[in-house]
């Protein structure tokens, strides 16, 4: 399936967090791969963050990587950089953006 999200950077955070993001956590990104995901892209416009993600199941992956001690620690960083943060709770997977069009 693939999955849309939106986010935003606080303006002065920028820098930080695509800094972060060319370091995120090997530990990480092997487990959002074991949970599922075979893509995530984000691409930004200004200070609006748009994500394209495939995965197997958007809500088993993020009830996957809730309780795991190197996603809360990710999360807890990107809190600190974002103005919209989305919600990778299990209860966040409704979060997504619907499908408006598609060719």
């Amino acid at each position: 399936m693939r999955i849309a999200l939106h986010t935003r950077v606080r303006p002065d955070r920028i820098a930080e967090y695509e800094e972060a993001h060319r370091a995120v956590p090997t530990e990480l990104t092997d487990a959002m791969r074991a949970a599922g995901a075979t893509e995530w892209t984000i691409w930004r416009s200004g200070t609006e963050l748009f994500h394209v993600l495939d995965c197997e199941d958007y809500a088993a992956l993020i009830a996957a990587l809730e309780e795991l001690p190197v996603n809360a620690a990710w999360q807890l960083r990107m809190a600190e950089l974002l103005d919209v943060a989305h919600d990778y709770s299990a209860g966040g997977s409704a979060a997504a953006l619907p499908v408006v069009w598609q060719l």
